[in-house]
């Protein structure tokens, strides 16, 4: 039934939660399946957005500069932990004998994970949907809400587990 299941994982709980999800059908399927991890503002480790702003031309040039360092440093931090979790998932879904490849993306969380299972022709994409409702909704936006009701596939949303 499933030949190409595309997942959304991230490094927290609920991540870990549709990463096995989507194994257990992968394996089940003999499917093959595609991660995707997106650098979004949303993500809670996403580096801190007030070292971008600028400060007044020629005020503090030294500071500016070595705000600006860290930021990049931080950045660089943030990209390559996504990629180290790609590459441990990956590992763990390749030795259960699923294929599994990667792909990190920068931007709007939905849009991407669309995009990627329209380009990849997925015939499933397995994300987790936070629970949120309401302003937190409305402020943050939900991935999972803009997947299921633009992805050209079917969409798996599982939910975060309350305690």
């Amino acid at each position: 039934m499933y030949k190409k299941i595309l997942v959304a994982v991230d490094d927290s709980e609920l991540g870990e939660q549709v990463f096995q999800t989507a194994l257990d059908l992968a394996q089940h399927y003999q499917a093959r399946m595609m991660l995707i991890h997106v650098l979004s503002p949303t993500n809670e480790s996403y580096p801190d957005p007030i070292f971008t702003t600028p400060l007044a031309s020629g005020v503090y040039v030294g500071l500016h500069e070595e705000v600006m360092r860290a930021y990049a440093e931080q950045w660089e931090n943030f990209e390559q932990k996504g990629l180290d979790m790609l590459r441990n998932l990956t590992q763990i879904a390749t030795e259960k004998g699923v294929p599994t490849e990667f792909t990190q993306a920068l931007g709007d969380a939905g849009r991407a994970i669309c995009d990627l299972a329209k380009d990849w022709e997925s015939d499933l994409i397995v994300l987790g949907r936070r629970g949120l409702k309401g302003l937190s909704e409305f402020f943050l936006g939900s991935v999972s809400n803009y997947v299921l009701h633009n992805a050209h596939c079917s969409v798996l949303t599982v939910q975060r587990r309350r305690d």
